[in-house]
Parts: C-alpha cells; sequence; structure tokens
C-alpha cells in the first residue's frame, strides 16, 4: 500500500487511477489525431486542444471517483462496475453536450468529442474486464498467514477479505480459541519454512501475546523475508481508524503521531479561516432563499443556537439554521434518528444537503471551531458518552469541525456503539492530522454531499 496524505491506499488502485488517466487522455488525443491528421499540431498547441483534453481528462477522473469505481471496498456484482461506467459516460456526454453550448470555443473539430467517447467507451470497457482477471492470477496475490484466534483474527480475516489490496488469507485458526494453543501455531508455522516458505506475510492477531506466541518460529521465517506484522497496525491501514480494542495509554504515548508543530496548527487555522470566508461569501446570496424555507416549514426562529464541547472542553454556542420544529426537544436532548418526525420536511432537506450547517462557518471564523475536525457534541451526551466510552474525551485535544474524517468514512451516529465506531476514526484523524490530510476531507465532503450520505 501506498501512503498518501496520511492514508493508505492499495498499489493497484493507484495503478487503475494511473491507468485509465492514459486511457482517457489517449483516447480524445487518438480522435484528434485521425480527424485532424497533420493539424494536429496546431489544434493542440496552438489552440488550447492539449489544455481541453487535459480538462476532459480530471472531469472523467472525477466522475469516475464520484460513482465509487476506486473505491477501498470492491464491488460485488460485476455486471454493477459497467453499469457505473457506462453511467460516467454518460454524465461525461451531458457535460460536454452543455460545455460546447456555452463556450463554442471549446469545439474544436467536427465529431471529435463523439469519436472520442466511443473509443473510450471501448477502451474503459476492455481494461476493467481485464484487469479484473489480470488481479485474479496468483502472481498478483499476496499469500497471508493470520497467527491468532478469536474475536480479533476473525476481524483481521473479514477485513483482509473484504479489502480490495490482493491478499488471499491462506490461514487461521478460526474464532473459536480452543485451536489456539501455543504448540499448534508453532507447528503451523515450521511447515512455511526455508528456503521457500510458501507465504509472504504473517499478520500476528494474538490476544495473549507474552505467554502463548511462537517468537522462535517467527523470527526464522522473519530472516527467511517473510513480513511479519502487527494485527492493530493493519486494521488500522485498511480502515482508516484507530481501534478502541486492545488500546491502551502506553499505546498512544510511544506511536507516532498525536502532535502537530505550532507552524502546522497556524497554517491549518489559516486554511479553515480561508475556506470558510470564501464558502460563506458563496453562499450568502442564497440565505434569503433558505430564510424564506425555513420560515414557511414551520413557525419558530430562523436560527438554532446550542451549546457545544470545543476545544480542550471548553464550551461554546453553536449556530445552524433551523430544521425541526420548535418543540422539538421539550422532553430533553435526544439523538436525531433515521426519518426522525421532528425534522420538517424543509429541514430534512437541507440536512442530507448541509445547507443548515452553513451558520457554523461563523463559528470557524470566531475561532470556535475548524473547518475540519471532530464533531462537536452536546455537554450532555458528552459527560454520558466519556464514561462509557474510553478515551472519547481525546477528540477535545483539537478543534471540532464542520467536516471530518468521521463524517466522509462513516454514517450518522445516533447510538453509544455508532458513536464509539466514530471516535476510531476521530482518533485516527487526531493521530495523522496534517494539511494535506485535511484538504483530502474536503475534497471527500464534496462527494458526500453530492450522493447526500450520513445526516439524518
Amino acid at each position: 500500500m501506498i501512503r498518501l496524505f496520511n492514508v493508505y491506499y492499495p498499489t493497484r488502485t493507484l495503478v487503475l487511477l494511473l491507468c485509465e488517466t492514459i486511457l482517457v487522455g489517449g483516447s480524445f488525443l487518438i480522435a484528434t489525431f485521425y480527424l485532424l491528421g497533420p493539424d494536429t499540431y496546431i489544434v493542440l498547441f496552438y489552440e488550447n486542444g492539449m489544455l481541453e483534453i487535459a480538462g476532459v481528462t480530471v472531469v472523467t477522473l472525477l466522475l469516475t471517483y464520484y460513482f465509487d469505481l476506486y473505491g477501498p471496498r470492491r464491488i460485488p456484482e460485476g455486471w454493477e462496475i459497467y453499469f457505473r461506467l457506462l453511467l460516467v459516460l454518460s454524465v461525461l456526454c451531458f457535460f460536454l453536450a452543455g460545455a460546447v453550448y456555452l463556450f463554442p470555443g471549446l469545439y474544436l473539430a467536427p465529431h471529435l468529442f463523439s469519436m472520442g467517447i466511443a473509443l473510450l467507451t471501448f477502451f474503459l470497457v476492455f481494461w476493467r474486464w481485464a484487469y479484473e482477471r489480470i488481479l485474479c492470477l496468483p502472481i498478483f496475490r499476496e499469500r497471508v498467514y493470520v497467527l491468532g484466534c478469536g474475536k480479533r483474527a476473525g476481524v483481521v480475516v473479514e477485513t483482509l477479505r473484504a479489502s480490495h489490496i490482493g491478499t488471499e488469507v491462506i490461514g487461521w485458526k478460526g474464532e473459536s480459541e480452543e485451536h489456539g494453543s501455543p504448540s499448534r501455531f508453532a507447528q503451523e508455522l515450521r511447515a512455511f519454512h526455508c528456503p521457500k516458505p510458501g507465504i509472504d506475510r504473517i499478520i500476528v492477531a494474538m490476544e495473549d501475546r507474552r505467554q502463548s506466541m511462537p517468537v522462535r518460529e517467527l523470527l526464522d521465517l522473519r530472516l527467511c523475508g517473510v513480513v511479519i506484522e502487527n494485527s492493530s497496525a493493519l486494521l488500522e491501514r485498511l480502515s482508516g481508524k484507530l481501534s478502541l480494542d486492545g488500546l491502551n495509554p502506553s499505546t498512544l504515548i510511544f506511536t507516532e503521531g498525536f502532535r502537530m508543530s505550532a507552524s502546522q496548527q497556524l497554517l491549518r487555522r489559516l486554511l479553515s479561516f480561508a475556506v470558510s470566508f470564501t464558502a460563506l461569501m458563496i453562499c450568502l446570496p442564497f440565505f434569503p432563499f433558505i430564510i424564506l424555507g425555513v420560515r414557511l416549514s414551520s413557525p419558530g426562529p430562523i436560527f438554532f443556537s446550542q451549546t457545544r464541547v470545543g476545544r480542550r472542553g471548553r464550551l461554546f454556542t453553536a449556530y445552524k439554521f433551523r430544521t425541526m420544529r420548535q418543540d422539538a426537544e421539550a422532553h430533553g436532548a435526544v439523538w436525531a434518528t433515521k426519518d426522525d418526525p421532528r425534522v420538517t420536511r424543509i429541514g430534512r432537506l437541507m440536512r442530507k444537503t448541509r445547507l443548515d450547517e452553513i451558520p457554523q462557518l461563523w463559528n470557524v471564523l470566531r475561532g470556535d471551531m475548524a473547518f475540519v475536525g471532530p464533531r462537536p457534541e452536546r455537554p450532555e451526551f458528552v459527560r454520558w458518552l466519556s464514561e462509557e466510552i474510553p478515551f472519547y474525551d481525546l477528540r477535545h485535544m483539537i478543534r471540532p469541525g464542520i467536516t471530518g474524517w468521521a463524517q466522509v468514512r462513516y454514517q450518522y451516529g445516533a447510538s453509544l456503539e455508532e458513536t464509539r465506531q466514530k471516535l476510531e476514526y476521530d482518533l485516527y484523524y487526531i493521530k495523522h492530522q496534517s494539511i494535506g490530510l485535511d484538504l483530502l476531507i474536503m475534497f471527500e465532503t464534496i462527494k458526500t454531499i453530492i450522493l447526500r450520505r450520513g445526516a439524518q
């Protein structure tokens, strides 16, 4: 896997992205050479042809990304890949038609875009078909043995099998702990031995390592070139979250991360301010329509204010456009649920499109929040969650945010278990926070809003 912006991506996904970049640009270049012949050089380099093809390539890749064709999880049904590809190409056709209609200067030659899309359709469908079959070859699969049994080993096996990183689990002891004696582990490891171990990687997922880990056998295999890896590091890399199971203070103290220099904090603050100010200026013209919608949806104030917990436990007032009835919490504070009856019809649309959170840009400008960070929670819930979930207070190390790693990677948390899952994503973000990761989250937030995910 390759690390970009403190997030790990499968190497095969980046190879897929690179190859499809070449295919998209190449399809339109071939069409240009075929239709224009000797005039191709003039069109490409003197009439901005190369720039237009580069723009079409970027738009195509963005559409492919937004249709989840570069996702970390493999699409279970093969036909769905081709269906999504055709959707991408259909949207691209409408985009190009609209662009040429609005800006006639983009028209390079008759039938150029039509021929380019026709070629691209053939190349992409054939490439995806070949790609899926090439990856099934044994040479491109890493053989993995999971050393351990019980729940933790089961989670590792399930994660590996669901991921799209080219691994094949060739053995583990199962979820029952009765088959996980030290002697049985050692005996099985001896079967993978020099000079040809027959295995590429071992994931150590044992519940009690100090008493039962076969150190000698692991060392022998390590010296034979087998990669030995801790299950915690693997799960963090694949899932993008820091698992609370087995997490202890010493792990947090001695691990890399959970720190950022003063200069980086200043840059993050400037980035949050600039993005929030720009977004607020863009959204200002829509304020009258939003205010009218809130006013017509139900009686009550336009804005909704609520006390939230910020950095280092400091309380602040967060602002939103009101999306619920005025008496929504007449019986006390409760989490929003799916299809919550307290939410108005206009409010439901605002929540799906995140329009209700526009006033929180003011909180960012004031310094109460950052643009990216863990979502701020209410004091009533924080006291309870801090008692029920270990390390929950760590999310208050930094400013809360309008969007965050948990928001783009997980659903809305409306229960104790879901809040625990979101905390694991928040801890991953706090551990790996950087300018690059913030920019990535902002980019993925656009996809989350467009696909209307994660809101209730």
